[in-house]
């Protein structure tokens, strides 16, 4: 499971001209649902959101998390980010877990995260319109699989 966080001052999600989702300070996520990926995937995700040290504090740049500010966190899909460019000129998103199980996962996390601090979700599998404002900008990558997330079966 792939996470881009971005630091953000407000972010929203717009679908069909409509806004369907926006926050203030907190973390904008993109959140990639890759083949193979398990709830134990989701959790270390949702832990490491959670609990990572991104926002400032007195003279320290990273030393608060998203739960220590209250902030809230947009989780929006984002299958995209299994896409694969090593060959030729268009991404290949073989990598990416069909979209049935993936929306469980996607859903999964984001109850995760709801136990813990404010989230709200874009729409699963629909054109959105993202729109935010960087702080920092700070933006990382958080991948499960390097992250010591231990895959096993497909228990979604």
């Amino acid at each position: 499971m792939l996470a881009l966080l971005q630091r953000v001052k407000k972010a929203s999600v717009t679908v069909e001209n409509k806004t369907v989702a926006e926050i203030e300070n907190g973390l904008m996520v993109l959140l990639g649902v890759v083949e193979g990926d398990t709830k134990k995937d989701a959790e270390y995700i949702a832990n490491k959101l959670i609990g990572l040290r991104v926002f400032p504090f007195n003279d320290q740049e990273f030393h608060l998390s998203v739960k220590d500010i209250q902030g809230e966190i947009l989780l929006v899909s984002q299958f995209t980010l299994a896409g694969d460019c090593k060959k030729g000129r268009r991404p290949s998103f073989s990598l990416a877990m069909n979209p049935k199980d993936a929306v469980l996962l996607y859903e999964y996390t984001a109850s995760l995260l709801e136990k813990d601090v404010v989230t709200k979700t874009g729409v699963f599998g629909a054109h959105m319109d993202v729109s935010l404002i960087n702080d920092g900008p700070v933006t990382l990558l958080i991948d499960s699989k390097k992250g010591g997330s231990q895959s096993g079966d497909k228990d979604i």
